[in-house]
């Protein structure tokens, strides 16, 4: 699913003082400890299940283009910074089903249930060229660190970075409430946590999203900076031979 990403001609100056002020989240220094042994597999947590072979399918649109999106959690792993990853395959496509981005993401879950993101391989293309590879980040890698995607227990009103390369890729997310009710193709989703996302290197950019308990993300809705809506339609999964 497309990210909240920085636009290729910022200058140095520009991201300067955004970059420096968002080094803390609630008055510290952001440092994540991360011991490979605390580190499980699947990735179970119920607002973001990735069980290898499952395939969400979105559809929406984007400034009032449409778009399809198909996400696969693939049997790949890679590792990083000593944590074995599960590989998710991301494709977003135009209205001429022409593909426009096409991204590997890297997560894990560790052990009390926080769904860890490790990082992107990101590119966008046009024409079928590639013409980007902005966004793109490896925890370990030029200071980057990974951040939460979606925590097992939070709290309302509690924030956390989702990923953090500075300058590149630093992605907030804020609970704001545990309990709503969405309606898309897939169907009616009750018990959905909804979530405030936005980064600073962009602050005129604000997302709603909202997780539904078995399936992870159904609903995302720009609110501020740009028109755009994304639908969960279905959720496929491997037949299980014999």
């Amino acid at each position: 699913m497309r990210k909240i990403k920085i636009k290729t001609y910022l200058m140095v100056a520009v991201i300067l003082v955004p970059v420096v002020t968002s080094v803390f989240i609630s008055g510290c220094i952001y440092n994540p400890k991360i011991d490979p042994a605390n580190f499980v597999s699947p990735i179970d947590n119920p607002y973001y299940p990735l069980i290898p072979g499952t395939t969400f399918f979105y559809n929406g649109s984007v400034n009032n283009h449409t778009e399809t999106n198909k996400l696969i959690v693939t049997h790949q792993q890679k590792m990083i910074i000593g944590v074995n990853t599960t590989v998710i395959w991301d494709r977003v496509y135009d209205e001429n089903n022409s593909l426009i981005e096409e991204t590997y993401d890297w997560y894990a879950q560790d052990k009390n249930g926080d769904v860890w993101y490790f990082g992107e391989d990101s590119k966008e293309y046009e024409n079928g060229v590639v013409v980007s590879t902005k966004g793109s980040w490896e925890a370990g890698k030029h200071g980057a660190k990974p951040g939460i995607i979606m925590k097992a227990h939070p709290k309302i009103g509690e924030s956390w970075w989702q990923e953090y390369a500075l300058g590149v890729a630093m992605d907030t997310i804020k609970m704001v409430s545990l309990n709503e009710s969405v309606t898309v193709p897939y169907g009616v989703c009750n018990n959905c946590r909804k979530t405030a996302d936005w980064t600073p290197l962009q602050p005129h950019f604000l997302e709603n999203k909202y997780y539904y308990p078995g399936v992870g993300i159904v609903l995302s809705v720009m609110i501020k900076g740009g028109v755009e809506r994304m639908e969960l339609v279905n959720v496929t999964t491997e037949k299980i031979q014999g």
